[in-house]
């Protein structure tokens, strides 16, 4: 597995990471606690060295799994974790990014991990109500008391990165990115990162599942999938948006590769200091995703995805209303 550098930081992690929040949380489908260990140590097998959890996926309980499967690789790989939100009763209660809760979401993860330090903290969601520079400096304390080694925030606006970064220097930003959400083209992120030397681990590079071509207009979402609530799957939405997937498997085609290696590839070649951390749940998906490294673009097919993804009108929001309203910030 190549690896890759997240901007001016020093922090080395395989160019594919692992997203792990779909092992046992948000999309109905959830593999037993032996079955995820199995596979996220089979992930360390083939190169994986980046995998990103949070307290809030379980809640708790992938923390927990990740640990354990880790445990016997800790000094060969790089644990994310986040904190940022309430939990009352397991669930998600709004957001809450205090210094004394950051300090006090720490303590848990590290014990929940088995790990005497978090290699990666993100704030999961920016909390209107704390100064990113109070957060900062929370972080900041934890790095001075060797429990935390490098700060991340996850779907801030460039502002606040920038706020942040003046306080406590950010490693990463984890925001979503991928053919259908280039947000971070436009609203400054990927400007931010190139100008302060931060990485960008992209979440969801494969469109929650949609870009790997499995997905289209008659596929039936259960209701315990988060992808229920999404604007984009709707079955209109996913009818017009199968536009995105036929430009994939057009260009998958011609590179004897897939969809979702093509959409992996495009995010690769993007910047390199991208790294995408797709999820799954299957052996095969995972050997195909890590594929993607290998699959190389040139600048003419480049242009020629630029040009058709161009003509391309992406249905739907990534998010319901209320979820966007807490990304950005």
């Amino acid at each position: 597995m190549k690896t890759r550098i997240l901007g001016k930081s020093g922090l080395e992690v395989s160019a594919i990471g692992f997203g792990c929040m779909g092992l046992n949380f948000s999309y109905g489908h959830a593999l037993s606690r032996e079955e995820s260990v199995a596979l996220i140590r089979q992930a360390v097998e083939r190169g994986v060295t980046l995998f990103d959890t949070a307290e809030i996926y379980g809640p708790f309980t992938n923390e927990e799994i990740v640990g354990e499967a880790l445990k016997p690789v800790r000094d060969q790989v790089v644990i994310a974790t986040k904190f940022g939100f309430n939990i009352v009763d397991g669930k998600m209660a709004g957001v809450n990014s205090r210094p004394e809760r950051i300090k006090a979401v720490a303590e848990g993860s590290l014990k929940r991990l088995g790990v005497e330090v978090i290699d990666l903290f993100y704030q999961h969601r920016v909390d209107p109500n704390v100064p990113i520079e109070d957060v900062a400096g929370a972080v900041k304390d934890l790095i001075r008391e060797g429990k935390v080694k490098h700060f991340g925030l996850s779907e801030p606006g460039a502002h606040t990165v920038r706020r942040a970064h003046v306080v406590q220097p950010v490693t990463a930003l984890q925001n979503e990115y991928s053919l259908w959400t280039r947000g971070p083209e436009t609203n400054g992120i990927l400007d931010a990162c190139e100008e302060l030397g931060i990485g960008l681990v992209a979440y969801s590079p494969l469109g929650k599942g949609f870009l790997t071509g499995a997905m289209d207009k008659d596929t039936k979402i259960g209701e315990n999938d988060f992808r229920k609530i999404l604007p984009r799957f709707t079955p209109e939405a996913m009818e017009k948006n199968q536009a995105l997937v036929d430009l994939l498997k057009r260009i998958a085609v011609e590179k004897m590769a897939t969809p979702a290696q093509i959409a992996l590839a495009w995010l690769l070649a993007r910047k390199p200091w991208i790294v995408p951390i797709p999820g799954t749940t299957k052996l095969h998906r995972l050997d195909e995703n890590l594929a993607a490294a290998a699959v190389e673009l040139t600048a003419g097919d480049l242009v020629e995805i630029e040009r058709a993804a161009a003509e391309i009108a992406v249905e739907g929001q990534r998010y319901p209303e209320h979820l966007m309203k807490t990304t950005g910030l």
